[in-house]
């Protein structure tokens, strides 16, 4: 009965950690444009911009590489999106650092609520 106990629990443990990573290699094998490339598009856009962020996600039902670009000159931080099928930028966007901590909160309340 103990051990039975205990693999459920091991089970439930490596779903719960290991279940982004799965779902994340799930989209990894979708994409057509390598992290790399989509990188030097996005940075294309950005003069001498430096990534601080970078994923692949789905974002209205496209799959895209999301960077989040620093400027030296700037507090604000540019959003730009790249398809990871075309490799063609989808979005850019500009975040002020008043909009940053609100998307920052709300990250955190979404994280704290899965975990409930």
């Amino acid at each position: 009965m103990k051990t039975k106990l205990l693999l459920t629990s091991l089970m439930l443990t490596s779903l719960y950690l290991f279940g982004p990573v799965v779902f994340s290699a799930d989209l990894a094998s979708k994409a057509k444009v390598e992290r790399a490339t989509a990188e030097k598009t996005a940075l294309s856009r950005v003069p001498n911009g430096q990534i601080k962020e970078g994923e692949l996600e789905k974002e209205s039902g496209k799959l895209v590489w999301s960077f989040d670009i620093a400027q030296p000159s700037s507090r604000d931080i540019i959003e730009i999106q790249v398809d990871a099928i075309t490799g063609k930028i989808v979005s850019q966007e500009t975040e002020t650092p008043k909009q940053q901590a609100k998307e920052a909160a709300k990250d955190k309340a979404k994280t704290q609520k899965k975990k409930s």
